[in-house]
């Protein structure tokens, strides 16, 4: 799981609205999405301070080491310009979540889900409410998003069989940018 969050992480990089409201020592934060429905948004506590740990020590970039909590319904999601969500299983969004964080996204966020098995239907349901016009597209292994710092020439790594399947990499694009990057299987 650390190799796709870092590989998600260091494709934003390119985005050069990445730098955000952080320490002057960091160039920004990452906030972990805490969402309704069941689904341990809380899940692996351990994953999104490793990321950070690794993408300090292997990069130029300088995020803040502890990552924070952000609600989808919150003004507090747009201080963060990359968001992290996973989980095992329900997500709920209301109406206003949605709303709210359809503006983060048009205006520039970057969602990062992760799928830790369990939360595929859900969130595609839950992402037809924030943007129900769009479809999750899968990335063809040439899509910068695997070339930026390290190369991934057969797009996302293989970490946990479930089904047997092959890892996707899922988007959302918005007039022509990534606003989300789902990870899935």
């Amino acid at each position: 799981m650390k190799h796709l969050l870092l590989f998600s992480l260091l494709a934003c990089f390119a985005w050069e609205g990445l730098l955000a409201q952080a320490p002057a020592r960091y160039h920004f934060r990452i906030a972990r999405l805490k969402y309704q429905g069941g689904g341990d948004w809380y899940g692996n506590p351990t994953s999104l301070p490793n990321l950070i740990d690794y993408v300090n020590d292997h990069t130029n970039a300088r995020i803040a080491p502890m990552g924070d909590e952000v609600e989808p319904g919150g003004s507090q999601l747009f201080q963060y310009p990359y968001v992290y969500m996973t989980g095992h299983g329900n997500v709920t969004f209301t109406e206003a979540e949605a709303r709210n964080l359809r503006q983060y996204l048009i205006s520039g966020g970057f969602l990062h889900i992760d799928d830790n098995y369990g939360m595929d239907t859900y969130i595609r349901r839950e992402i037809k409410k924030v943007f129900p016009e769009l479809e999750f597209v899968e990335l063809p292994f040439d899509h910068g998003i695997y070339h930026s710092h390290y190369d991934f020439p057969k797009g996302l790594p293989k970490i946990h069989e479930h089904d047997n399947k092959p890892p996707e990499g899922l988007a959302l694009i918005y007039e022509g940018r990534v606003v989300c990057f789902y990870t899935y299987e």
